[in-house]
């Protein structure tokens, strides 16, 4: 359409009056018309001109105003180091019998001395203590770290290591603590070990038990609060005798005494012993 609004075919001249006047008015008004067709075409291919501009505006507002929203390139992740471990999820409250979360910091030890347990091998000697405010007392305690050195699947039942209770403060080459979760994380932290309040420790001559742990062991444990109490006094004095964490060596086996059965057995089942069956019983060590 627009070629026909601009043609410039030429039409067929027109016969001229016989008259000269006539003659000259009739080429003015042909020249007049010609220069208004022209005008008339040089307006339209403006306002097409103008027009054709108006689109290609509108096309780009239109692409910036009501486009999607551009797709981010993804940034690299920021990588932050882990814990080593994380305490499992715990209430809100600890229950009751987890006993108290904080004592006064001040210990009681053990009133008697305590047999040779092992039947060879260097002597170790240790101290029983017991924080003050968390409602055992340290006799009781003292009693049950006994009992588990002196069971023929514990420490000594290799006849290279003997141990020993000795009463109060008296020379030792190691102190066993039971102390409040708050204590206990205060201890452990002076070594840059972090408990979360939760779990228990060994720092360098100090083996430290968790109150709250030793009374209501850990959840899913799979066995009596009794045996996790072995456990965690065998895993402890394991770090205080040399050793190291291992793994869980394979879902149904018993977890290694050196395995920290108190972040889950990894399907594994619990054991309280570094003797299994007469033999030292290990997983794979954790670097």
């Amino acid at each position: 359409m627009v070629s026909r609004l601009i043609s410039d075919r030429r039409r067929e001249p027109a016969a001229l009056p016989s008259d000269p006047t006539a003659a000259r008015e009739v080429v003015r008004a042909a020249r007049h018309r010609r220069r208004m067709e022209a005008r008339r075409r040089r307006y339209l291919i403006a306002g097409l001109m103008a027009g054709a501009g108006l689109l290609a505006a509108a096309g780009l507002t239109r692409q910036l105003f009501f486009a999607g929203p551009q797709e981010e390139k993804p940034t690299a992740a920021v990588r932050h180091e882990q814990p080593m471990l994380a305490p499992p999820s715990q209430p809100a409250s600890p229950p009751p019998e987890a006993g108290a979360a904080k004592g006064d910091g001040t210990f009681a030890y053990a009133t008697t001395d305590g047999p040779v347990a092992g039947g060879a091998g260097a002597l170790k000697k240790y101290r029983i203590a017991v924080e003050n405010g968390a409602s055992l007392q340290a006799d009781a305690f003292a009693a049950a770290v006994e009992k588990t050195y002196a069971d023929p699947r514990g420490w000594t039942a290799g006849g290279q290591l003997r141990l020993q209770r000795v009463k109060g403060e008296g020379a030792a080459d190691f102190t066993v603590f039971l102390a409040t979760p708050v204590t206990s994380e205060a201890m452990c932290g002076t070594a840059g070990l972090h408990t979360d309040g939760y779990s228990s420790c060994r720092i360098t001559g100090k083996v430290i038990i968790n109150l709250a742990r030793w009374n209501t062991a850990i959840p899913d444990y799979g066995a009596p609060v009794a045996d996790y109490q072995t456990y965690v006094i065998n895993h402890e004095t394991g770090h205080e005798l040399g050793h190291g964490h291992e793994a869980c060596p394979d879902a149904g086996k018993p977890a290694p005494v050196m395995m920290q059965q108190t972040y889950g057995l990894k399907g594994c089942i619990a054991n309280s012993w570094p003797y299994v069956d007469g033999k030292p019983y290990t997983g794979p060590q954790v670097p």
